[in-house]
C-alpha cells in the first residue's frame, strides 16, 4: 500500500518527514502518472484549465515594542507555581481545550480563527536582539546597507498585488528607543522601502486641477530627464526612484489608495468599535502612541491591494507589574 506520508516506515527517515523508501514510492507514482495516469504536472494543468482561483495573501504585522509576556497571554500555565503562573487566568475559547487569557474575552469567541504558535522562541536572551521587523541579530555582521525588513522582502519577491497599491506599508510611529523602529529596506534599495502615509498629507495622493492627459504628458517628460540623469548616474538610486515613480503614478490616477486612508468613507459605527487615539501622546517616551484607529487602517489597506502593513502600538517593555500594565494597555 503507497502511503505518502510513510506512517509504517520509520526507517531512512529524512529531515523532511519522508523516508527515502516513500520518495521512491511517490516517484514511482509521478512516472505512472506521466505514462497516462494523474501526474503533478497534469494536476497543476487541471487546475490552471479549470480557472482555479489564486488569491494573493496578505499581512498585518502588529508590532508590540517590548513585547507582552506570552504567558500571560496565550499561553498561560494554571497548574505552574505561583510565581510563574502569573497574576492572570485563563478563559475558554470556542475552540475546545484552546485557552486565553481572561483580558481577551472577544478574542475567546473567534478562537477558531486563530493561529497560536506556543513554540516559538528567540535565540537570544539580549533586550533588543533579533527584532521581530527582519529577525536579524543587531550585534553581528551586516551586508553593505544593512539587512531588509520582511516587508521589503516581499516587495522584492512578489511586488504589488494591484497597480494602484505599493506592495508594503508602514503606519509605524517613530520611537525614541532607536532598535524599536523599522530597520528600511537593507540592501534591497529605495524602492523596497515603505510606503508611509503618515510624511506627506493625504491631498499629495490626489489630483488637484490636472487631468490623466496633462499627467500622462507630465510622466511622459520626467522619463526624458530620467534617462539623462541616469546616463550620468553610476548607482543604484535612479533605478530604485523609478519604481516610486510607478507607483506614484498609480497612486495619483486611482483615488483607491486615498480612500483606504480616509476613514471618514468608513462606518461611523466601525470607526467607533475602533475606538480614538492620539499620535502625539505615547505611554512611554521610548514607545508608540496607542492609536486603534492604525488597526482599521490597515484592514482598509489590505481590501485596497497592499500586500504588507506593519504598525505598531504602545510599548510592553515590563520589568514588573505585568497586572496593573496589562490592565491599564487592555
Amino acid at each position: 500500500m503507497l502511503s505518502l506520508t510513510a506512517q509504517n516506515d520509520r526507517s531512512g527517515r529524512l529531515s523532511n518527514g519522508f523516508s527515502r523508501r516513500s520518495l521512491l514510492n511517490i516517484g514511482t507514482l509521478a512516472a505512472m502518472g506521466t505514462a497516462g495516469g494523474w501526474s503533478l504536472p497534469s494536476l497543476l494543468r487541471a487546475e490552471e484549465s479549470a480557472g482555479k482561483k489564486k488569491n494573493p495573501k496578505s499581512v498585518i504585522m502588529i508590532y508590540l515594542v517590548g513585547g507582552p509576556p506570552h504567558q500571560d497571554m496565550f499561553d498561560l500555565k494554571p497548574e505552574a507555581p505561583k510565581e510563574f503562573a502569573g497574576p492572570w487566568k485563563p478563559i475558554a475559547t470556542n475552540v475546545p481545550g484552546m485557552e486565553i487569557c481572561e483580558a481577551f474575552p472577544k478574542l475567546a469567541t473567534m478562537g477558531d480563527k486563530l493561529t497560536i504558535i506556543r513554540s516559538l522562541v528567540g535565540n537570544q536572551a539580549d533586550h533588543d536582539a533579533v527584532q521581530v521587523f527582519n529577525g536579524r541579530d543587531p550585534k553581528k555582521p551586516k551586508p553593505s546597507g544593512g539587512w531588509p525588513q520582511f516587508g521589503s522582502m516581499v516587495s522584492n519577491v512578489l511586488g504589488s498585488a494591484a497597480p494602484t497599491a505599493p506592495p508594503f506599508v508602514s503606519l509605524c510611529y517613530p520611537c525614541t528607543h532607536g532598535p524599536y523602529n523599522e530597520p528600511g529596506p537593507g540592501f534591497l534599495g529605495t524602492s523596497h522601502a515603505p510606503f508611509r502615509p503618515m510624511g506627506p498629507t493625504k491631498e499629495d495622493m490626489v489630483l488637484n486641477g490636472v487631468s490623466l492627459e496633462r499627467l500622462a504628458d507630465r510622466k511622459s517628460l520626467l522619463k526624458s530627464v530620467d534617462q539623462l540623469r541616469r546616463d550620468i548616474d553610476a548607482t543604484m538610486t535612479m533605478t530604485g526612484m523609478d519604481t516610486f515613480t510607478e507607483q506614484a503614478m498609480g497612486l495619483l490616477t486611482s483615488s483607491r489608495l486615498a480612500e483606504a486612508l480616509d476613514l471618514s468613507k468608513e462606518d461611523p459605527a466601525v470607526v467607533a468599535r475602533y475606538g480614538t487615539g492620539n499620535p502625539k501622546i505615547s505611554i512611554d517616551a521610548n514607545g508608540a502612541p496607542r492609536v486603534p484607529q492604525s488597526l482599521l487602517v490597515a484592514r482598509r489597506l489590505i481590501e485596497a491591494g497592499v500586500r504588507v502593513v506593519t504598525l505598531n502600538y504602545s510599548k510592553w517593555d515590563w520589568h514588573g507589574g505585568t497586572n496593573a500594565e496589562g490592565r491599564a494597555n487592555n
